[in-house]
């Protein structure tokens, strides 16, 4: 068998397949197992011409997913040249196959020449290569190729050839804040952009609209070795789109997009209706205008005008829906409609008015007095709370509590040992929302007894008894 160290001719990757692997001598056959003994072939063992088809039919049964080439390596793109080296960068491809990726190549070949020629001996993982002993002033084109056993990619190529010369500065955009988000003005405006860069010796610079060339009669570019103008001096609804802006130096390059809007003010709205009158209300539907301008409706102001004025009102603004309802509108009046369509840049110049007038009429109604429920608030004496058994000491003042309710409010007679308590400066009795008390001042053993507290009105009585003890002092 050949060295494997042998290199290979310089050919494309695709030309050797990796998976395939000569077959091995019988000489150089595996040896078999210790604990089993060594197959003796036979004649068995060999197939006949007629037979041999049925094992490898047998064999073929599960079939395994075909193998596929990895897709093309993607934003291949020059980070750095120099006199003699030029720098790759790129990013993996979307579809690696089954086998798994081995790698990248990397070919060259001289502007003017159909010759490519690959710059690494064996495939690579990184995505950042360095070709080097380049001459200087030479015009190169360059590719990369991902390999994987079943092949080797479509080539991802630079759309520009390289020229080999030493860049001091890089090219890049310098893109201003208010920028990096979609400029707007209006119809007749004029557009102005300046966007610096910066790249040594002094960059290419190329504006291109849905890659194409930017129109030169309405256009104007300005370009210094440190920054671009974009201008246009007075903007139609045509000039809006997404701009790209390309600083290039000797291949390396370095892209901004710019969104441009231009906007005017949006038609009216269509098919504005009447639909319902009621009481003091209006009900009115329309439909979105044709044109927005450009921009999107943020909504709709409606106005109303009364015949004896002429004079338009608005009653509602920002209005989100394509229908609303008027109210308080007042009676014996005729009234008017219109609304408008608003976008960022305003309303819309015209309105849409409503065909038929809407007549606010003075609806004859009856006074319905309510029926309201007598009820009988009448009721006897009730206690609702009862007096308790007290024990007090001598000379230490004491109170005795109990609630009371009926309709009409019931007379308080407070008694001791069924004898009626009159003026006596010894006893203060009261009675305030149902609650009735009876302070007796200073008791001596005298006054202890049983008291009692009775509710009289023109419904009833009620009674309520206690027992109170006067001891003595220790």
């Amino acid at each position: 068998a050949p060295p494997a160290a042998e290199p290979a001719p310089k050919k494309e990757p695709k030309e050797q397949p990796a998976a395939e692997k000569p077959p091995t001598p019988a000489a150089e056959q595996p040896p078999a197992p210790a604990d089993q003994p060594a197959p003796v072939p036979t004649a068995e063992a060999t197939p006949a011409a007629g037979e041999g088809s049925s094992a490898p039919a047998a064999e073929a049964k599960p079939k395994k997913p075909k193998a596929e080439p990895p897709s093309s390596p993607l934003s291949l793109a020059v980070e750095e040249v120099s006199e003699n080296s030029v720098t790759l960068t790129w990013k993996a491809p979307e579809k690696t196959g089954q086998p798994g990726l081995d790698g990248y190549v990397v070919e060259i070949c001289k502007d003017g020449s159909s010759d490519w020629t690959a710059a690494n001996k064996e495939p690579f993982l990184s995505t950042r290569y360095t070709i080097q002993a380049l001459s200087s002033g030479d015009k190169v084109h360059v590719r990369v190729k991902a390999v994987n056993a079943s092949g080797v990619s479509v080539p991802a190529t630079l759309e520009q050839p390289v020229l080999i010369r030493e860049i001091l500065q890089l090219p890049r955009i310098r893109m201003p804040r208010h920028l990096r988000q979609t400029y707007v003005r209006h119809v007749g405006d004029a557009v102005n952009m300046m966007i610096p860069f910066q790249g040594k010796p002094r960059p290419e610079v190329i504006w291109t609209k849905g890659d194409q060339p930017l129109d030169t009669s309405r256009i104007n570019i300005r370009n210094t070795e440190t920054d671009t103008i974009f201008y246009i001096r007075k903007a139609q609804r045509s000039d809006s789109g997404k701009y790209e802006l390309t600083v290039r130096i000797n291949g390396a390059e370095d892209k901004a997009i710019l969104d441009v809007r231009v906007i005017e003010p949006p038609a009216p709205p269509q098919n504005l209706k009447l639909v319902d009158v009621w009481g003091f209300n209006v009900a009115l539907e329309w439909s979105p205008p044709t044109d927005n301008g450009n921009s999107e409706i943020k909504g709709y102001v409606v106005q109303k005008s009364d015949k004896k004025s002429g004079k338009w009102f608005t009653v509602l603004e920002r209005c989100t829906r394509t229908s609303c309802t008027v109210s308080d509108l007042i009676i014996g009046n005729t009234y008017s409609f219109r609304v408008f369509a608003e976008n960022a840049c305003g309303l819309s110049e015209k309105a849409a008015v409503t065909s038929r007038v809407a007549h606010i009429k003075k609806t004859k109604t009856t006074y319905q007095p309510q029926k309201i429920t007598e009820w009988d608030m009448m009721e006897p004496p009730k206690f609702t709370q009862p007096l308790t058994d007290r024990t007090t000491t001598r000379g230490y003042s004491t109170h005795l509590f109990c609630c009371v309710r009926g309709f009409p409010q019931p007379k308080i007679i407070w008694m001791k040992n069924q004898m009626e308590i009159r003026e006596d400066p010894k006893y203060i009795a009261m009675t305030k929302q149902g609650v009735c008390s009876l302070e007796i001042r200073k008791p001596s053993p005298f006054d202890g007894g049983v008291y009692t507290c009775k509710a009289v009105n023109a419904l009833g009585e009620a009674s309520v008894d206690c027992k109170l003890d006067v001891k003595g002092k220790i």
